[in-house]
C-alpha cells in the first residue's frame, strides 16, 4: 500500500488517523532518511492520543515514554538512530514494556528482525518535495487497516 503525503500537515494527519487503530502491544516502525517525516507521523499520532503540546524527538533520549492521563494508552516513542550495536537495544527493555504499550520505533533498521510483526511504514521523498509512504501491513493489522 502506498500513500502520498504532500507536506508535514498530511504526515501528521496520517499519524492522527493511525491513533484510532492502535492498541497496547502494537508496534509501528518508521523508516526513511533524515527529514522524511517519521517524527511528524509520530507527533500526529501522539497528539490524537491526547498529548498536549509538541512531542519532542526522542533522538537524544532514545526512548520517550508517555502514559495515561497524558495519552489515552501507554506509548514508547523510540529513536534508534544513535544505536550502534544491536545488543544496546536489549538494554532499553523494550520487549518487556511493549506488551503493555504502543511502541513507535524510528530507525528500526538498527535492530534488524526485532519486530517482524510490526506495521512497517517507510517514507521516501517525491520529486515535488512531498513524501510517499509505503506500508507493509501485517496480519494482526489487516482487519482494522482502513487505507486502500
Amino acid at each position: 500500500m502506498t500513500l502520498d503525503l504532500p507536506d508535514e500537515a498530511a504526515s501528521a494527519a496520517f499519524g492522527a488517523r493511525l491513533a484510532a487503530l492502535v492498541r497496547p502491544g502494537d508496534v509501528i516502525t518508521l523508516t526513511g532518511s533524515l527529514g522524511a517525516g517519521k517524527t511528524s507521523i509520530a507527533r500526529g499520532l501522539l497528539a490524537a492520543l491526547g498529548l498536549e503540546g509538541e512531542a519532542p524527538s526522542p533522538s537524544f533520549a532514545i526512548v520517550q515514554p508517555y502514559a495515561p492521563p497524558e495519552t489515552a494508552l501507554p506509548v514508547l516513542h523510540v529513536d534508534l538512530y544513535r544505536i550502534e550495536q544491536p545488543q544496546e537495544i536489549e538494554e532499553l527493555g523494550l520487549d518487556e514494556a511493549a506488551a503493555e504499550s504502543l511502541l513507535i520505533v524510528e530507525w528500526p533498521d538498527r535492530a534488524p528482525g526485532a519486530w517482524p510483526h510490526a506495521l512497517a511504514l517507510a517514507l521516501d521523498f517525491t520529486p515535488d518535495g512531498g513524501r510517499r509512504l509505503t506500508a507493509q501491513v501485517p496480519a494482526a493489522w489487516r482487519a482494522r487497516w482502513p487505507f486502500p
